[in-house]
């Protein structure tokens, strides 16, 4: 069976946060798991924008945007 679980489906993901890349995670063909919580990292109270950026095994790129409040 090609996939088990739907993160068999991802190959990268990211968390920018005001869009500088702050965290990652990918699989290689050596390494297949993929990490599925990101560090944290400190930042002032406030609104804040945050991106998270998706690569699937078809190399389609999806990438959204939301705000947050701290």
């Amino acid at each position: 069976m090609l996939t088990r679980e739907w993160t068999d489906w991802i190959d990268y993901w990211a968390v920018d946060y005001e869009f500088e890349n702050e965290w990652q995670s990918f699989r290689t063909r050596k390494e297949r798991r993929l990490e599925l919580v990101s560090a944290s990292w400190p930042c002032l109270p406030g609104r804040r924008q945050l991106a998270v950026k998706v690569v699937d095994i078809f190399g389609n790129n999806t990438t959204k945007t939301i705000e947050v409040m701290i």
